[in-house]
């Protein structure tokens, strides 16, 4: 395992064939495009020690585990995306998005990386502060991972430029959205100069702050010779 100084992990999310190719069950009309970006940014992230999570949805053939909106897609589509799947309508990932030894790999059941997997865990364990997402959907498993990471006291970057939508509408006010609530958007070219410094530890300065406050979070009282909590709820 390489020196990770920028304490971030990169999280590549469901750039699988049935969510790239155009006959995919699964399209996403601009993922494919993404493909050279994605790569790029993967490249990056090894050189510079972070480590990489391939986030997948794979779906059982019977259709227990996908998602209530997206049932009548999924059959209509093929089904696809099921276990040991092949072509165009797989879970394969495109030859350049492939995971190399080191990489880690994440089944994911809905929308988000964090929502019933061991990401969080194992982040935690890597002392990673800081989540770079990329990948498809921009509208859906991008933005609630970025949510989630943020509710879980990460601090959240999102590549802008691999990560795709059904169109550029779509993609420019979910970016905008995930900008407002706290994410740092970052094209390629600004990734390529990430350091340490670029996204400042935010939990760790408010951390800091309140020790050398020293504000007491709850309304403890004196009463006598007594100390005692107020139940002002």
């Amino acid at each position: 395992m390489k020196p990770n100084p920028t304490r971030s992990a990169l999280v590549l999310i469901d750039m699988e064939n049935g969510f790239v190719e155009p006959k995919g069950g699964h399209c996403i009309h601009y993922a494919r495009s993404t493909i050279p970006a994605c790569a790029q940014a993967l490249s990056l992230a090894r050189s510079k020690g972070i480590p990489i999570f391939f986030v997948k949805r794979i779906y059982r053939p019977d259709g227990s585990d996908v998602e209530l909106s997206r049932y009548a897609a999924w059959k209509a589509g093929g089904r696809a995306c099921g276990p040991a799947s092949q072509g165009f309508n797989s879970a394969q990932a495109p030859a350049a998005l492939r995971p190399q030894p080191g990489d880690y790999t994440i089944i994911k059941p809905r929308w988000s990386a964090f929502f019933q997997t061991e990401l969080d865990l194992i982040l935690r364990r890597l002392d990673i502060r800081t989540v770079i997402l990329a990948g498809t959907t921009t509208p859906n498993c991008i933005r609630t991972s970025c949510y989630d990471a943020i509710a879980l006291e990460y601090n959240a970057v999102v590549l802008t430029e691999c990560c795709s939508s059904q169109t550029e509408e779509i993609q420019r006010v979910n970016l905008a959205d995930m900008q407002r609530i706290g994410a740092i958007l970052l094209d390629n070219q600004a990734f390529s100069a990430y350091d340490e410094f670029t996204v400042p530890d935010t939990s760790a300065a408010i951390r800091a702050e309140m020790e050398s406050a020293d504000i007491i979070p709850e309304p403890f009282e004196t009463f006598g010779n007594s100390v005692g909590w107020v139940d002002r709820w």
